[in-house]
C-alpha cells in the first residue's frame, strides 16, 4: 500500500511537470504551480526515502511545512471555475464542491499534523504513504 501511494505520487508529479507548457489561463497556471510546489516537496522526501539523497530530518520537516502551506491554498485557487485545454481539473470539482473542499482540507491538515514527526529515516516511508494517500484520494476523483 505504501509503495503504491508513493509510486502514484511520483507519477502524478512527473505528469504535472509536463502539463504546464502552453497554459494560457492565469488561474489554471496558479493552481498548477501550487500542485507543482507540493510535488517538488514530495520529491525531496521521496529522494531521501529511496536513498538518493542523504537523510536530513530538518529538510524533510521543512518539506512538510511547505506542503501544508501550499495545500492551504488549494480551496481558494479552485473556488472560481477556470478552465484551460491543459487543465487536468475535472468538472466534478465544482459539481461536488463540498467533497473536494473536504479532501483539500484533509491534505493540509494531514501535512500540518506531520510537521516535526520525521526524526529518523524510517519515518519517511510512512509519511509518504500518508501524504500520497491524501493526494490520491483527491486526484482519483477530480483529476484527468
Amino acid at each position: 500500500m505504501k509503495k503504491t501511494a508513493f509510486a502514484v505520487a511520483l507519477i502524478a508529479l512527473g505528469t504535472a511537470a509536463l502539463a504546464h507548457g502552453g497554459v494560457k489561463n492565469k488561474d489554471v497556471m496558479a493552481r498548477m504551480e501550487v500542485m507543482k510546489s507540493i510535488g517538488d516537496q514530495m520529491k525531496i522526501i521521496g529522494s531521501m526515502a529511496k536513498g538518493e539523497a542523504d537523510f536530513d530530518a530538518g529538510v524533510a520537516n521543512a518539506a512538510l511545512t511547505e506542503i501544508a502551506a501550499q495545500s492551504a491554498q488549494i480551496q481558494s485557487l479552485f473556488e472560481s471555475r477556470a478552465d484551460d485545454p491543459k487543465s487536468e481539473a475535472l468538472p466534478a470539482i465544482w459539481k461536488d464542491w463540498t467533497d473536494f473542499a473536504h479532501l483539500a482540507s484533509t491534505a493540509e491538515i494531514t501535512a500540518e499534523g506531520m510537521i516535526g514527526t520525521i526524526s529518523a529515516e524510517a519515518d519517511l516511508g510512512p509519511a509518504l504513504g500518508t501524504l500520497g494517500g491524501t493526494c490520491k484520494a483527491c486526484h482519483s476523483k477530480y483529476r484527468k
